[in-house]
Order: C-alpha cells, then sequence, then structure tokens
C-alpha cells in the first residue's frame, strides 16, 4: 500500500515535469521557426552581359580612298590580315580589322618630300645625308610587321629596305612641333618626317599595336602625284568586281 501510495504521488510530479518541459522544447522549436521564417532571403545578382560596341561608321573620304576601301574589301585582298589605307593627300590613316571592320581614323605626318617612289639606297644612308626632295612617303602595298628599328624601339616596318615604318609620333626635336601639326586641321603642315608615318602615341599604343603585333597586317599608301590606277591597276577592274559579287 505504501509502495503503490509513493508510486501515485510521483507519478503526477513526473508527468507535469515532462509537460512542462516538452512544453519549453515545443515553444524553443517554435522561436527557431519563426526566426528562421522572417530572415531574409538573400538576393543572388546576376553578373550583367557585356555590352557590345556599336560599329564605327566610316566617315566620307576622298575619291582615291573610297575606291581603294571598296576594291579592298570587294577583293578580300587583305587576306584576312588587319590593314590600313594612307591617303598622303589627306595625311589621314584608317584602320580595319581582317574582316574589314572600320576601327578609326587618325592624322599623320608623311615625308617631308613630294613624290611616290623612294630615292634609290636612301634606306642605307644616314639621316643627315638625305636630302628633302628624298624624305617620300612611297605609294603601293605593303605587307607590314613589327620589328626592332634605331634604339630598340619597335615600330611597324612598312618598307624596311627604304627604312619607311609606322611609329609613335617622334618629339625629340621640339622645335619640329610635331604633336601641334597632327591636331591642326589641316594637312598642309602634315609634311615633315623623313619617310616614316608618324601617328599619335595614345592610337598608335592602343588601337594600331594590339592589330599589329601577332601577325602583321597590310599597309596602303595611296599616291600623291601618280594617279591610283597607276599605283594600284588592278583597281580598275573595280566596276566588273562589284558587279560580280553582287550577282
Amino acid at each position: 500500500m505504501g509502495l503503490w501510495l509513493a508510486f501515485a504521488l510521483v507519478a503526477p510530479q513526473a508527468a507535469l515535469a515532462g509537460g512542462v518541459t516538452g512544453g519549453a522544447a515545443a515553444k524553443a522549436a517554435a522561436s527557431t521557426k519563426s526566426r528562421k521564417a522572417k530572415a531574409p532571403k538573400r538576393s543572388r545578382t546576376k553578373a550583367a552581359k557585356p555590352v557590345e560596341a556599336a560599329p564605327l561608321l566610316l566617315p566620307p573620304q576622298s575619291e582615291p580612298a573610297s575606291r581603294m576601301i571598296a576594291w579592298i574589301a570587294a577583293e578580300h585582298d587583305n587576306a584576312g590580315l588587319p590593314y590600313v589605307v594612307i591617303d598622303k593627300q589627306a595625311a589621314s590613316l584608317l584602320l580595319f580589322s581582317g574582316k574589314g571592320e572600320f576601327l578609326g581614323q587618325a592624322p599623320v605626318l608623311l615625308g617631308v618630300g613630294v613624290g611616290d617612289d623612294s630615292s634609290p639606297g636612301v634606306g642605307a644612308k644616314d639621316l643627315a645625308d638625305i636630302g628633302p626632295a628624298e624624305r617620300t612617303t612611297p605609294a603601293g602595298r605593303f605587307v607590314s610587321k613589327f620589328g626592332r628599328a634605331f634604339g630598340h624601339q619597335r615600330v611597324i616596318w612598312v618598307d624596311y629596305a627604304n627604312s619607311v615604318a609606322i611609329h609613335a609620333v617622334i618629339t625629340t626635336h621640339k622645335s619640329e612641333h610635331r604633336v601641334d601639326r597632327l591636331l591642326s586641321p589641316t594637312p598642309d603642315d602634315n609634311r615633315i618626317s623623313f619617310g616614316c608615318i608618324n601617328v599619335g602615341t595614345k592610337f598608335y599604343t592602343r588601337t594600331l599595336t594590339p592589330l599589329f603585333q601577332k601577325k602583321g597586317g597590310i599597309v596602303y599608301i595611296l599616291p600623291d602625284t601618280k594617279s591610283l590606277d597607276d599605283v594600284f591597276p588592278r583597281v580598275r577592274l573595280l566596276p566588273y568586281v562589284s558587279a560580280a559579287v553582287g550577282s
């Protein structure tokens, strides 16, 4: 009887204690769930897709330059390489990708001598021995590549035998005002070099160099005394080539 009574007294207390403990656990679990439910979700930011730059539009050019550009595109004469078209009369350089996409235009400085041919043996002379009339920028089609020049400077060799290259504008002789000549609105004062083609440093390093430094490219230099057809006879076939492409 005593044992039964003791059990009867203890059992309700244990049940009460278990109920209290279970209730606390249930409340804690509910509170945890509530906190989890209220926790804000982290938003995943999607990476922005790169915006493709709109293609540049080729500005109006001289009649010889327009014919030359059209012929190169129709004949694929650049053979998949990047190329430039230099209009000497306009003192302008036009840059194209290997696919023929127009990439930019820049003013240039040219040889002080007017003419479309290099003087024989001019490439072997010291600069001091080259007369003004010999300081010409030759016209024609040139397969060009990067290489070393005097002073370990890297240049785009146009005509290595005659020491004609494209490079960043030289500012060694301040009296020549080469940068000012590049920035002037007229091509009349852009004849100052020994025959090389000078371009602005920013355009040369950031735009021209990346295209030509691996495989080189093609440089087309238009004449300033001869006719375009004399220097590039195949351009005469442009009407027929264009008709064949359009048919």
